[in-house]
C-alpha cells in the first residue's frame, strides 16, 4: 500500500450530494472512502455503490456491538456489499466479533465477491482523553482471537498494537493537520506522526473538507506524507 492507498476520506455528514462532491474533488487523493454511521443510515448502501464507481474502496464504519446473531445477520447484508473494511466495537466480545467475521464472509460468498471485507476491531474512540493499556492490550488481543484482519486505534496506541500482531491492520482517526480545530477527538496526531508510528491507513476528513483553501491544505497533506516515496 503507498500514496491514496494509505489514505481514507471521512464523508462525515448525513448528506449524499455533499458527501459526493467531497469524492469527486478529492479523487486524486484518496484510495478510500470512510462511510460512517450517519451517511449509511441516510443513504444505506446507495451511497456505497455511488462511492465505487468513482473507483474508492469504501470503509464502511458503523462499530457494530448487538448479540453475536445479530451482529452476524447484520454482517451478512454488509458482506455482500463489496466493501473493503467494516468496524465492530471490541467490547463486545470474541462472540460478537466471530459472528461478525463469519457473517462478512458469507455474505461475501452469497454475492459472489472474492475479496472479504475486513473485520476491524474498535478498541478505544479517539474521544477518549486517556486509554487504559492493558484494557487496550485486551481489546486488542480478543479482536485477534476472533479473526479480525485489522483495528482501529488513535496513532498512540498504534505501535504497541503492532508489536503484538504485526499482521494486522492500523487504521488511524483523528488526524489533524494545518489550522485544523480538534472537534470532538481527544488523542490527535500529524500525517507524519501516525505514520511514524505504524499506522497503514490513515482517516482523514475536516482538515481538508472544512479547509477555506483546499489546495493549500492538499499541499500541506502532501507535505506530511513525504515518508511514504521517502
Amino acid at each position: 500500500m503507498e500514496g491514496s492507498d494509505r489514505l481514507a476520506l471521512a464523508l462525515d455528514t448525513d448528506d449524499a450530494v455533499e458527501a459526493l462532491r467531497w469524492a469527486r474533488e478529492l479523487r486524486d487523493v484518496f484510495g478510500f472512502a470512510k462511510v460512517g454511521l450517519e451517511l449509511f443510515a441516510t443513504e444505506g448502501a446507495s451511497v456505497i455503490y455511488a462511492l465505487q464507481e468513482l473507483g474508492y474502496r469504501v470503509f464502511l464504519d458503523i462499530k457494530m456491538h448487538d448479540i453475536p446473531t445479530t451482529v452476524y445477520r447484520a454482517s451478512r447484508v454488509v458482506g455482500g456489499f463489496g466493501v473493503a473494511m467494516v468496524t465492530f466495537h471490541t467490547q463486545g466480545g470474541e462472540a460478537m466479533l466471530r459472528a461478525g467475521v463469519a457473517g462478512l464472509g458469507e455474505g461475501a460468498a452469497a454475492a459472489g465477491l472474492s475479496q472479504v471485507p475486513i473485520a476491524l476491531g474498535v478498541t478505544v474512540l479517539t474521544s477518549s482523553a486517556q486509554v487504559d493499556e492493558e484494557q487496550f492490550q485486551e481489546r486488542l488481543g480478543v479482536a485477534a482471537a476472533a479473526g479480525c484482519g485489522g483495528f482501529v486505534s488513535s496513532a498512540w496506541e498504534v505501535r504497541l498494537g503492532k508489536s503484538l500482531y504485526p499482521d494486522m491492520v492500523a487504521v488511524v482517526p483523528g488526524i489533524r493537520f494545518g489550522p485544523s480545530p480538534l472537534d470532538d477527538q481527544a488523542r490527535v496526531a500529524t500525517p507524519s506522526t501516525a505514520l511514524a508510528e505504524g499506522a497503514d491507513l490513515l482517516v482523514i476528513g475536516r482538515s481538508l473538507t472544512r479547509a477555506t483553501d483546499i489546495a493549500a491544505a492538499i499541499a500541506l497533506l502532501e507535505s506530511e506524507l513525504k515518508p511514504l516515496s521517502g
